[in-house]
């Protein structure tokens, strides 16, 4: 069982994890960063509620429950990122916009297919981890029932016993 101290400190550094994660996958773009980093960060902090809270706890949390839908989209989306230019005749991982070409820009992120790639890369990568976790997790949840259910059963089978030791 974890402390109150521990799952008070695992609250509060759940949504800066996340921030710092969030800012690992958009400073790849202006600097050294990208989403498998970021997916990796905030897999940890996600992990981190399940250390804290514990198996039960931890599979009903949103981000949780969802990590297989995670995987999926982010894997579609990166295929779809690579393949896309082979159907109009391009390369694939042709980036858009082209070399020499203006890109959209929001602050210092600029809007052009490798952000989409890394979105799904950073989307696998939280998938993967933290849903490989999470039956880990229910596992062990389900072998623990599974195991007071087996005691409770051998307690209410055991013969009671008639005082009169050893006689025949």
């Amino acid at each position: 069982m974890t402390s109150v101290m521990t799952r008070s400190a695992a609250r509060i550094l759940f949504l800066p994890i996340l921030m710092i994660a969030a800012a690992v996958l958009v400073k790849g773009y202006t600097d050294i960063g990208d989403g498998f980093s970021a997916g990796v960060i905030a897999s940890l902090g996600i992990i981190l509620q399940g250390v804290a809270f514990g198996a039960a706890e931890f599979d009903r949390l949103p981000l949780v429950r969802y990590a297989p839908i995670a995987t999926f989209v982010g894997l579609l989306l990166a295929l779809t990122v690579a393949f896309l230019p082979v159907v109009f005749g391009d390369p694939i991982f042709l980036h858009r916009p082209l070399a020499g070409e203006h890109a959209k820009h929001f602050g210092s992120v600029e809007f052009i297919t490798p952000v989409l790639f890394d979105i799904g890369v950073f989307l696998v990568v939280i998938g993967f981890f933290v849903g490989s976790v999470a039956a880990v997790a229910r596992e062990t949840v389900r072998r623990e029932r599974e195991q007071e259910l087996t005691e409770h059963q051998a307690k209410r089978t055991r013969p009671v016993s008639s005082g009169q030791g050893g006689m025949r």
